[in-house]
């Protein structure tokens, strides 16, 4: 009986305890995100943004999430009313359950799978499926005619970001997170990282998850001007609340990807003192705050594009840069005599 339980039941009871710990985190992480969002678009426009509910504003969210939790959910009369319940929790719970295997530090991580980047990418893809379900269940035109368009722009930049994985991959040697992560540990820090050895990667990362995630100047999802509210004009209350969620979740998620891929992870940016001293935790974090604060401004700074120049911008600008980035790296990895894992 005691072999059984610990070689079943408490690994289970660690990894629920571990999985909720994380759930609190994130979910309290992403409220303050929100925020940060908010004040800095108002910083942008020169105003204050969200002041009055708490000191500075800081319990704003918190009285958003009360508000969304109190008021009655509507749902259409020609709806699929189970379809359109479905959908927001599809999306909430797959942007959540991509945290599973993201290392916020050395050993910190519910699960160190060998392949995390492919799990990653599958919970991505496997998103687009709540806009879909969301945009026809609501028995709506307007939602229907955005959710096919989400799916279509998400699918599209999801191309770019896979040819950026490979080629990290490819300098890495691993498709372990925390192995990428350990790839970049050099004794020049900062430099070692891959956001200089593959700049122009980066740049194409960045711009992808700004489609991906459905942020300006790509939000054509949520245009209000073109298409009322998008796939989500039917939704309200709690619904309408799992959906944003399921949205910031998943930019924070990109956030944590960049700087796993790109940044070093939980890497101080010189391998020295005062930096060692500082947890790694915090160096993950404070390089979260970074990327998000690079989608902030992106909001704020950026005109909205329109679908053409999305979808051209997609296919005939990133991909062939993307797809040659790869073919030109490989080359130099393998005439180059350099092993996967090592940079010069």
């Amino acid at each position: 009986m005691i072999e059984l339980f610990t070689t079943y039941v408490w690994p289970v009871v660690i990894i629920a305890a571990q999985s909720l710990l994380l759930l609190v985190l994130l979910l309290v992480g992403v409220a303050y995100i929100l925020l940060a969002d908010r004040k800095i678009w108002a910083a942008v426009q020169l105003r204050r943004g969200p002041n009055v509910v708490g000191p500075f504003g800081l319990l704003q969210s918190f009285a958003d999430l009360l508000k969304f939790v109190l008021k009655e959910p509507v749902i259409p009369a020609g709806s699929n009313k189970g379809v359109f319940l479905l959908a927001p929790l599809v999306t909430a719970t797959l942007a959540l359950a991509a945290w599973a295997v993201i290392p916020v530090n050395a050993g910190w991580m519910v699960a160190d799978i060998n392949v995390g980047i492919l799990y990653i990418f599958a919970i991505s893809s496997l998103m687009v499926y709540g806009i879909i379900m969301g945009g026809w269940a609501s028995n709506s035109k307007y939602a229907f005619l955005s959710a096919i368009r989400s799916a279509a722009q998400m699918v599209s930049y999801e191309v770019s970001i896979g040819f950026v994985i490979i080629t990290v991959l490819l300098c890495a040697g691993s498709l372990k997170l925390s192995a990428i992560v350990a790839a970049q540990d050099t004794p020049y820090g900062m430099l070692g990282w891959y956001w200089l050895w593959l700049l122009p990667m980066f740049v194409i990362f960045f711009i992808s998850a700004l489609a991906e995630t459905n942020r300006p100047p790509f939000d054509l999802v949520e245009a209000e001007s073109e298409l009322v509210a998008g796939f989500m004009v039917e939704y309200g209350s709690s619904p309408y609340m799992m959906f944003m969620l399921g949205e910031y979740v998943a930019i924070v998620t990109m956030c944590a990807m960049a700087t796993i891929l790109f940044l070093g992870g939980w890497l101080p940016p010189f391998p020295i003192a005062p930096f060692t001293w500082v947890p790694g935790v915090i160096w993950f974090v404070l390089k979260i705050c970074f990327m998000f604060f690079l989608f902030a401004m992106a909001k704020a700074i950026v005109p909205r594009y329109r679908y053409d120049q999305l979808m051209r911008l997609g296919w005939k600008v990133f991909l062939p840069i993307s797809l040659a980035m790869v073919v030109i790296v490989a080359a130099v990895l393998q005439f180059g005599g350099l092993a996967p894992g090592r940079m010069p």
